[in-house]
């Protein structure tokens, strides 16, 4: 079991490590790239591929990991990659780190989670400083709208921690390739559907340069598929709230780049 920790932590470290150098390639493609609905769209569609092609030898079928996938991995992107979008890499990491705090929550409302004081304070502490982020954070060139970027990134943090919440009572029954292809399925079909009424925009299609298709494989590959394929193997033997408390690796790494 103590292996198994370790290769769980390591998981953990690595898959954020690619999620912090996300917000900084994610910047570098939106909106002038790729739109952000063009972007959830390929995230979702080339992972599930991905995932398909990996786990072609498995059976098992649930409905509820398409759901899971077609609301809350696609509910968390959506928002993420919209407020990307308007806000700057820092900004966002920095709402991502609040991922504990809303695993906290949900827990305590959905697990029966104890209270404690401690936990209060920290929770109180980490609101404040996302308000006084949201407040004082002005518009400029490398944030087009601050403040509605980084609400919809708020938004996002609260998706993907009641995501990480379902993941980890889900992989008490299924494989963690099971989950992840019917869930990126579901979020491949939700991104689809979408973009049938938004329609493709890609401005790195119709201008090819290297460059910036050189990111987008990065995203696809690193803080898609491989990020999201290490999660399960810290759910299945960490505790949720300290998976998301690797969080705060994004903001580490992203400040560090931007």
């Amino acid at each position: 079991m103590k292996n198994k920790k370790t290769e769980a932590n390591l998981s953990m470290i690595v898959s954020k490590t690619f999620s912090g150098l996300n917000a900084n390639a994610l910047k570098y493609l939106l909106p002038l790239w790729i739109a952000p609905l063009t972007g959830v769209m390929f995230r979702c569609v080339f992972a599930a591929i991905v995932f398909w092609i990996i786990s072609i030898f498995w059976k098992q079928e649930k409905i509820t990991l398409f759901l899971l996938g077609a609301i809350g991995l696609y509910g968390f992107m959506f928002f993420y990659l919209l407020g990307v979008s308007k806000t700057t890499p820092v900004s966002s990491s920095l709402f991502s780190s609040l991922q504990p705090i809303w695993v906290f929550i949900l827990s305590v409302i959905f697990l029966r989670e104890r209270i404690t004081a401690m936990k209060i304070i920290g929770i109180a502490i980490g609101l404040s400083g996302a308000l006084l982020c949201i407040l004082t954070q002005k518009s400029d060139d490398l944030a087009s709208d601050a403040f509605t970027g980084n609400m919809l990134c708020l938004i996002s943090s609260i998706a993907y921690a009641a995501y990480l919440i379902v993941s980890n009572v889900v992989l008490g029954k299924v494989s963690s390739l099971n989950m992840l292809r019917y869930s990126f399925l579901g979020a491949a079909v939700s991104s689809l559907i979408v973009m049938a009424f938004t329609g493709f925009d890609g401005h790195l299609f119709s201008h090819f340069e290297w460059t910036p298709f050189l990111v987008l494989m990065f995203v696809l590959i690193f803080p898609t598929t491989i990020s999201y394929l290490l999660i399960p193997i810290g759910l299945k033997y960490l505790s949720t709230t300290l998976v998301a408390l690797y969080g705060y690796i994004i903001l580490i790494v992203a400040t560090i780049v931007s």
